[in-house]
Formats: structure tokens, sequence, C-alpha cells
């Protein structure tokens, strides 16, 4: 892990610090216009950020009268960090070279002097000094650009990877809205029709009623699962409209729909959350459905109350009095019942009765569910 940078006010008035250490250290203090020169250079540094080119030539005086260096660097390394303009880089580096070649005063230049070997490797030096900090703002400046275009690439692999899986998950849907059309939406109105022919041929009142349950269950599963196709070939498309969510006010219907002698008893708190009133519609169903598959004959009781902050879902069946059928069943109803319970802070318990029954029970804290 790198190490966290200090801020940018933070590094600007290090700088400035430095700036103005290295003209207490380069400048004579009776000398009054050269130590203003430098503490002007120096104070420049604070806003280099946003006026690079400004600085930079408040800084040009210091190289000039003075030997101190730290500002008018520091100032042409930061305008090469932040301009792409080469000639103007370029020549702002030529002007830091001159003015730092030249004696001050000029007057005082020998003409005779300038083209002597010394003098030619100074100018060489002072050349080779101010491109040092235009390369390595330059190396910058490329190293950011590059940083953010690699960051673009990322993100565009990542919106790659999506698009990939969505297009994978969109012809699985596609794939299983075709079986659940063809192979289950089939067996289903099977069941339903032959249902209706047991209804219209029987004479006996409890097999009538059984059938008519059967059938009317039936026409609910292939509507769901009408619509669960077209929800599943819309997929990747514009978007559908799905079936309204279940309530607590849905309770009473579905209860009476179960197929089973079941009774509601409910004292419910006002404004419930739709999370914590879908959990609970979710969780009575599946006790009713693991009812009529596992306890032939048995009658059910379904109570709802709120107590201290949680509401309680209690679903008891009483004995079977008949022998269950093997059904198929793939065992996640009541993982499916604990999780969503646990995704809103709540649990799910479960388990047999002293007469024989079986009890389920979900609580919810409802204040953290609002």
């Amino acid at each position: 892990m790198s190490p966290r940078r200090p801020p940018e006010p933070v590094l600007d008035a290090a700088l400035v610090g430095v700036a103005l250490a290295d003209a207490w250290a380069h400048v004579d203090v009776q000398d009054r216009p050269a130590l203003a020169c430098a503490v002007l250079g120096a104070l420049a540094l604070a806003v280099r950020r946003r006026l690079p080119l400004v600085t930079f030539a408040l800084t040009l005086p210091t190289a000039l009268v003075t030997d101190a260096v730290v500002a008018p660097m520091a100032a042409l390394y930061t305008l090469s960090s932040l301009n792409r303009h080469r000639l103007l880089l370029g020549g702002c580096a030529l002007s830091y070279a001159i003015i730092d070649f030249l004696p001050w005063p000029w007057s005082s230049m020998d003409a005779t002097e300038l083209g002597q070997t010394n003098n030619l490797f100074h100018l060489s030096y002072t050349l080779a000094t101010a491109a040092a900090p235009v390369f390595l703002g330059q190396l910058v400046q490329a190293r950011r650009e590059l940083s953010l275009r690699l960051a673009d690439i990322s993100e565009a692999r990542e919106h790659e990877r999506l698009l990939t899986a969505q297009s994978v998950l969109a012809k699985e849907r596609a794939q299983l809205a075709r079986e659940m059309h063809d192979v289950v939406s089939h067996q289903v109105s099977l069941i339903a029709v032959q249902a209706g022919a047991l209804q219209v041929g029987s004479r006996d009142p409890e097999t009538r009623q059984a059938a008519a349950t059967i059938r009317r269950l039936s026409v609910q599963t292939l509507d769901e699962l009408r619509h669960m196709v077209s929800v599943l070939r819309a997929s990747g498309s514009s978007p559908t409209e799905l079936t309204p969510q279940p309530s607590l006010a849905d309770l009473q219907r579905l209860v009476d729909a179960s197929g089973i002698e079941a009774k509601l008893e409910a004292e419910l708190p006002e404004e419930l959350a739709p999370t914590v009133q879908r959990a609970v519609y979710r969780t009575v169903q599946e006790a009713l459905t693991n009812v009529r598959k596992h306890a032939p004959g048995a009658t059910a009781t379904v109570r709802v109350g709120h107590r201290d902050g949680v509401l309680t879902t209690t679903v008891t069946n009483t004995a079977p009095t008949r022998h269950a059928l093997a059904l198929p069943s793939a065992h996640v109803g009541l993982v499916g019942l604990a999780q969503r319970a646990e995704l809103l802070g709540g649990t799910v318990t479960s388990g047999p009765t002293a007469q024989g029954g079986y009890e389920l029970c979900l609580e919810l804290p409802v204040d953290r569910n609002r």
C-alpha cells in the first residue's frame, strides 16, 4: 500500500519555506532589492498551481539578481507539469537559462569573456539545469495522463464484462422461459383440466371441493407462470411492469385460498414497511404450503401481532389426519425465509409441537425497518 500523500496546501507551504531558506542562504540581507526579489519569488510559489505562468514570471528576478534557484526551478517544474505547449515551455526554459547565465548588473558583462571555455561550460550547465525541471514536469504530466487512461480502460473493460454477463444471463433467461412455457405451463394446464373434469364428474361433495381448489390453484399458478415467462423474455429489453408485490392486506385472501382449513388472527401496527409486509406474506404463504403438502387434513392458525417493537408471525397447524404423499421438494423454502428475515434483522424458528403438529414463527423488528 502506497503512503498517503500530504494535502496540496501543506506541500505548497513547505515549498515556500524551502524557497525562503534558499533565499536566506544565498542573499545578503543588506542587499534590499535582491532580498525583495527573492522573497517575492518564494511567496509566489503559493499560487503556482492556479497561476503557473505568472508564478514563473515572478520568480525570474530571483534568478537574475540572486543565486537562489529553488523558487524559479520549482515554478518551471509546475508550469511544465500543467502545460502541454512545448514551444512555450522551451521558451521559458531558455529564458531562465539566459537570465541565470548573464551576470548582474549587466553593465559588468564583458563581451570578450563570453567565448571563453569556462563560460561555455557554465552556459551548458545552465541549459541542462533549466531543461531538467521541464523534462521532469512533462514526465509527471505523462504519468498522470497514463493513470487516467488506465482508469478509463479498466472502467471500459468492467463495463464490457458486465455487458457480456448480461448477455449470457439474457440467453439463460430466454432458455428458462422456453422450458417454463413448454413443460411446466403445459403440465399445470393438464392438472387444471383434469381437476375441472373431476369437479364436474364427481358426486362426492368433498371430492368436488378438493377438485375445485386444485383447479383454482392451478389457474393461479398458470397466471403467475405466464407473467414470469413474459418477464424473463423481456429481460434486456424495455422494462416490464411487474406484478404488484403482496402486502398484509392480501393475507386474508391468501388464507382463504390456501386449500386447507385455516383462520387468521391479526393485530397489526400502522405504516409497516413494504419489506416487512412482504416478509410476513411470504412466510405465511410458505407455511401454509408446507401444511398442505406435509400435513394432509390438518388445520392451521395464523397469528400476527405486535409487541415491544417486534412483529411476530406464527403459523401453527394440528397433527395430520392422513398420510402425506411423497411430493418433489427442493428443501429451500425455510432457508429462504431465514435469509429474508436475517436481512431485515429478524429470525425464523420452526419445530414440532407437543400435540403432533408443527409451528413456524417469524420475528421482525418494526422500528428498524420503517
